[in-house]
């Protein structure tokens, strides 16, 4: 029985959500929703459900009772997390990709802050790319594209010269409204024409070479 060829992608740039792409930290979110959702007497399975890969401030603006300071509560929440790190991972794969990765043509594009961030991929083991964009760097979060535009410009790369690596369906949504080719990690959503899916990155290889520009071409086989 012959099996399909890996697919095969050329690439200038890569660019990564956190949460549930490269860390783990299912638990910790679930556990600080949660705790939001009881106080509140709201229903956490739909927090759940629209809540992962959203800026904690919109997801806290859509069900917080009307006449809640959602600055505070918000702050409140980011606190939690920012002190609760047990079993945050890295995903299989994920150390060795980035680090075969050249840092000048990958970013990092998430809903968390810079602070949030830098706590979660220290705790999964994981370096920082010199590039990110986090929560408070965009106008409007996931599953608006401006966060991976944003990384696109400033990595001096065009939107369909990159790839993106996501799992939540808010994600997803920003980097296809951005152009952009995007692997889906984990079993989110369908597959459309430029989406690929893998389980983790445990089988996914990477052959870096500078182009004629010094930019870098990047050949990633899933």
């Amino acid at each position: 029985m012959s099996h399909p060829a890996a697919p095969v992608l050329t690439v200038r740039a890569v660019l990564f959500d956190m949460d549930g792409t490269l860390v783990d930290s299912t638990a910790i979110v679930e556990q600080v929703w949660s705790e939001f959702a009881g106080r509140y007497g709201l229903d956490i399975e739909e927090i759940l459900r629209t809540s992962h890969g959203v800026r904690s401030g919109d997801t806290v603006r859509r069900y917080a009772p009307a006449g809640a300071d959602v600055v505070a509560l918000t702050a409140e929440l980011d606190a939690m997390e920012r002190t609760r790190t047990d079993g945050v991972i890295a995903l299989p794969g994920a150390e060795a990709l980035l680090s075969a990765l050249p840092d000048e043509a990958i970013a990092l594009v998430t809903s968390a802050d810079h602070i949030l961030a830098g706590i979660r991929m220290k705790a999964a083991g994981l370096s920082m790319p010199t590039t990110t964009v986090t929560s408070e760097a965009v106008t409007l979060g996931k599953p608006h594209p401006e966060g991976y535009l944003k990384a696109a410009t400033l990595l001096g790369v065009d939107p369909a010269d990159v790839v993106v690596f996501e799992d939540a369906p808010a994600g997803i949504a920003a980097a296809r409204a951005a152009g952009m080719r995007t692997v889906v990690v984990g079993d989110a959503g369908h597959l459309e024409d430029g989406m690929w899916r893998i389980p983790d990155y445990s089988d996914v290889t990477v052959i870096s070479v500078k182009d004629d520009d010094g930019g870098h071409l990047l050949t990633l086989t899933l």
